[in-house]
């Protein structure tokens, strides 16, 4: 009887210890994928069911019908998670708890309210259309000005991020975990936000209370053209109204939405344009900051327009439109331009953008705009991959920045821009190189001679050096190469160049791509074991000489550290460790690379 009793015994531990294993997996889906609150007391409840079960109903039951009862189990565990599936809801403008609503505002469409943050030292007006919705026959148009509304608008909600494809929450989790290493625990984030063609609308941070001829900071997100969001805590608005900054983060179209070219579109346009509607969303918005701001304390005459990544692409862009002269005084370019003769990323020509064009209304078997305007826009944010490229259409642009540059066509008056020590990072991440493929991927990736030259400024014994040296060609090539052209053409026109290199470790981004972000616009949450006393104090000095450009020009003022402006000398001001003026990293580089893409030919 008790040799019997014994294996009865151990596979009651068994099932005991599988019914935990299968609770912790099941509450970390639902975590990790948002879903609602519902779906953790159905979960509870079905645990506590099937444990009932088992003890009472199965005790002693068979093996065949024990294990039916695990799929029984599985099968409800599916079926709570689709019951709890997390909704879509906008994103509020607080985060947390709002001190209260502002006073009323008015602007050209009417008035409208935003609310305070939990301190009450900043206001928050989510949300505010300057522009029509892009819908319908208003797709693929020159963005038109948004109608007055009725009443009070209730600023309170961030609009809904431009159409665009979206991975499950869980993955964006993982991506938390893994990338940023900043990941919380909780159950007031179980939704979803809001992806739509309708999205041109703006979001303004502002001191509290009565202000007037405050400086502005116009800030374009990045996301390679395809995804991204104006309202992201990295590049949030607060930190620098803290300061008495007036901060405008814009909604765009992205995608196919934004930059499809066509030839039946242009000719359709009053203006003959096609392929450059993002670039239209952001005059447009620039253009309602100008009419605009002074009702939230800004001097619309003191505008700097800023930009990461792809959104940095943006302004390098508009910096010699002459649809955006007279828009803003000042540009800031963070991580990426296509200043280059040929840029790296985010550009192309027209031809490469109408042919694309084709072969997508080909691909949906499409004989007319008319027709593809007929496609969702939730099956059309499939072909973001395809169109994400900035083009000369001559309208937005009327040639090449490069060359608008060299004729000494430009917006701006001054600039402060620069780069991360670790900008490739998270773009090889898998497909770093090693030793044995080192060699093969230089030269597939450059024509002879330049490949011999590069392999030869940058030799690899082993599996490390090959690593870094690809992973430091890379960075040069698709990012710091377009900023060091961007500062040379700046220079001849005599526009002052303050150039940085973001070079500090913390536990979260460190200096990979967009890393430095948190840091510029003083948004390190107080509370992050992530960053030390060192990196709240970086991000308190590159916070001021941000502020001070913003306001004057200059970054330099308080206490700072000296930046002198750039002299062609190719010296950066590092930030890391410490702040101090150092040698640009990949000099030698560069001048390979000015040689094979025809710099000043």
């Amino acid at each position: 009887m008790e040799r019997k009793a014994e294996p009865r015994q151990q596979r009651g531990i068994l099932w005991r210890v599988l019914l935990v294993v299968a609770a912790l997996l099941d509450f970390t889906i639902l975590e990790l994928g948002k879903h609602t609150v519902l779906g953790w007391v159905l979960t509870c409840a079905a645990l506590i069911a099937y444990a009932l079960l088992r003890l009472r109903a199965l005790r002693g039951a068979g093996r065949l019908l024990r294990w039916a009862s695990w799929l029984g189990l599985l099968a409800v565990f599916a079926g709570i998670l689709y019951l709890s599936w997390p909704p879509v809801k906008p994103v509020p403008a607080v985060a947390g708890r709002s001190a209260g609503v502002t006073d009323v505002v008015h602007v050209a469409q009417g008035d409208l309210t935003g609310v305070l943050t939990e301190d009450g030292a900043v206001e928050v007006y989510a949300g505010i259309p300057y522009a029509q919705p892009p819908v319908g026959e208003l797709r693929w148009r020159e963005p038109q000005r948004a109608g007055a509304w009725d009443g009070v608008l209730a600023a309170d909600h961030f609009a809904p991020m431009s159409m665009q494809t979206q991975n499950l929450p869980i993955y964006s989790s993982l991506t938390r975990i893994i990338g940023y290493h900043d990941y919380a625990v909780s159950l007031s984030d179980n939704y979803r936000p809001p992806v739509s063609e309708d999205s041109l609308y703006l979001n303004i941070w502002k001191p509290a209370g009565a202000a007037s001829g405050l400086p502005v900071l116009v800030y374009i997100h990045g996301g390679s053209l395809q995804t991204g969001q104006p309202w992201y805590e990295d590049y949030s608005g607060e930190g620098l109204a803290r300061d008495g900054v007036v901060v405008v983060n814009l909604g765009y179209r992205l995608g196919i939405f934004g930059f499809f070219a066509d030839a039946e579109l242009a000719a359709e346009s009053p203006n003959g344009t096609t392929g450059n509607y993002g670039l239209l969303d952001q005059i447009m918005a620039l253009e309602w900051v100008r009419d605009n701001i002074a009702a939230f304390g800004g001097d619309p005459d003191n505008v700097t327009l800023a930009g990461e990544s792809a959104g940095s692409a943006c302004v390098t862009a508009l910096c010699t439109s002459p649809l955006a002269k007279g828009l803003f005084r000042r540009a800031v370019g963070e991580s990426s331009t296509v200043t280059a003769p040929q840029p790296a990323h985010s550009f192309r020509l027209m031809e490469e953008a109408l042919a694309t064009g084709a072969e997508t209304k080909a691909r949906y078997g499409a004989a007319s705009v008319s027709e593809l305007r007929q496609i969702s826009a939730e099956e059309l944010a499939g072909e973001m991959n395809f169109h994400h490229h900035i083009t000369v259409d001559g309208y937005v642009l009327t040639e090449t920045p490069y060359e608008s540059y060299a004729k000494g066509i430009h917006n701006e008056e001054a600039q402060l821009q620069g780069y991360n020590r670790d900008e490739s990072a998270p773009f090889i991440l898998f497909g770093q190189a090693k030793l044995s493929n080192y060699e093969a991927k230089v030269r597939a990736a450059f024509e002879e001679p330049y490949a011999s030259r590069i392999l030869a400024l940058y030799p690899a014994a082993t599996d490390a050096e090959a690593r870094q040296n690809w992973a430091e060609i890379y960075t040069a090539v698709l990012f710091t190469y377009g900023h060091y052209c961007w500062e040379r053409q700046a220079l001849a026109n005599g526009v002052p160049v303050y150039t940085y290199y973001f070079t500090k470790d913390n536990g979260r981004l460190g200096a990979w791509h967009s890393g430095e972000e948190v840091y510029l616009y003083g948004n390190i949450p107080d509370g992050s074991s992530l960053y030390d006393d060192a990196d709240r104090a970086l991000s308190a000095a590159m916070k001021g000489y941000y502020r001070n450009f913003i306001a004057t020009g200059d970054p330099n003022g308080d206490v700072l550290p000296a930046w002198a402006p750039s002299d062609g000398a190719g010296t950066v001001l590092e930030w890391g460790e410490q702040i101090a003026p150092r040698e640009a990293p990949y000099a030698p580089l560069y001048d390979i690379l000015d040689e094979m893409y025809g710099y000043g030919a």
